[in-house]
């Protein structure tokens, strides 16, 4: 991640990290194989004492940066995850807790916000559809008017940790527009079905929305008119999974690293072969790329830079590429015991793996990126 970070910066990492360290080790993750939640309230909760819930919110609602530069301090909460391959729902919470503080009534905020960012309740972000509506931006879900409030009906997938959820916050259309609504879980016809995972501790669910009823006090904003706060959710949550990638990188290429020194074939260890050296070179520099493009879009969201789309595409697309074929050279490099899964390596593998397939694929922001070409959007 950045190069240079303040001392609270540092703090906050390394409280993180030591936390992640003690909380969720391997031996933890591997224990969480078939839990239901994969991650424990307590320790959810302990963690938002820490700010990880907080710091996309306004002061005024009791949140707030420590270096007025929120995302990127996010995004260093989302590396030191995806570095302990750890669980919770972190994009998700952050992205109900940033919508809820910029569109929330009073009375929203109190009810889903508070303990929202108390770590009381986790919510999640009902937006991304199962095929053949799974292209990048595509709402197929469909709120009708009726009387004064709506009829709710669609198919949303993947979610995380709908199982955990209190609240949902989930992206519509209808006929005045876009529009978000909140909602609690157990409102009657909304059914969850387990979606599974690749990743170890990380819970997808597909929630389906069967003539769900909704108030009109559960419009979150104004009606028919989000389209740029579901843009911007959009962009917030592709950075900071890949954030999480990053992270998890991060720690397959220092594991494969240590172990080219310490293995040893022929009387030499592995890092003294020429050819070998060739291929930790090439991953050296995606790793790195992988850093600066990650920078560099977080630094366009933060500065709400007019390419900030085009930067998140550019990443997105890159570490969606890269990332996994980083992953799978690093197994190679380990031979055999790099596919057993009692080395700790698929945990990394499988959450880069996952991450390259949430908030677009490689293909959809391939696609995006042509797209902000043709219309003028072209890097200087």
């Amino acid at each position: 991640m950045e190069l240079h970070l303040t001392d609270d910066q540092e703090m906050l990492a390394g409280t993180t990290r030591k936390f992640l360290e003690e909380r969720a080790s391997v031996g933890e993750l591997r224990a969480r194989r078939h839990d239901a939640a994969g991650f424990t309230f307590p320790d959810w909760t302990q963690g938002a004492e820490l700010g990880w819930t907080s710091l996309l919110v306004s002061e005024e609602d009791g949140g707030g940066s420590i270096s007025d530069r929120p995302l990127a301090d996010l995004g260093l909460l989302a590396f030191e995850f995806g570095r302990s391959a750890a669980p919770g729902p972190l994009v998700d919470c952050n992205i109900l807790a940033m919508a809820l503080s910029r569109r929330g009534t009073a009375e929203q905020k109190a009810t889903y916000l508070e303990p929202l960012m108390a770590g009381e309740q986790v919510g999640s972000w009902c937006y991304e559809e199962p095929a053949p509506n799974d292209a990048l931006g595509v709402v197929t879900t469909f709120a009708r008017q009726e009387g004064e409030g709506f009829v709710l009906s669609g198919v949303k997938y993947p979610v995380e940790s709908a199982a955990e959820a209190s609240m949902f916050l989930v992206v519509a259309q209808t006929d005045a527009g876009l529009t978000q609504f909140l909602l609690p879980r157990d409102r009657t016809g909304i059914e969850l079905e387990s979606g599974g995972g690749v990743d170890l501790t990380r819970r997808f669910s597909k929630v389906v929305f069967s003539d769900v009823h909704v108030r009109s006090d559960e419009v979150l904003g104004t009606l028919g008119d989000a389209d740029a706060d579901v843009h911007r959710q959009l962009l917030f949550a592709t950075s900071l999974e890949m954030c999480s990638m990053l992270g998890a990188m991060q720690t397959a290429f220092d594991i494969t690293v240590e172990w080219s020194f310490d293995r040893y074939s022929f009387g030499r260890p592995l890092a003294s072969y020429q050819a070998l050296k060739h291929r930790f070179a090439d991953m050296k520099i995606w790793l790195e790329a992988s850093h600066a493009l990650v920078d560099d879009a977080i630094e366009g969201l933060q500065t709400d830079s007019p390419k900030a789309e085009l930067q998140v595409s550019a990443a997105k697309a890159f570490l969606s590429s890269q990332g996994p074929e980083l992953a799978q050279d690093c197994v190679q490099m380990h031979g055999g015991i790099g596919v057993t899964f009692e080395h700790d390596l698929h945990l990394f593998l499988r959450r880069i793996v996952l991450g390259s397939q949430l908030h677009g694929t490689v293909s959809d922001h391939r696609e995006n990126l042509v797209a902000l070409t043709a219309a003028g959007e072209v890097v200087a």
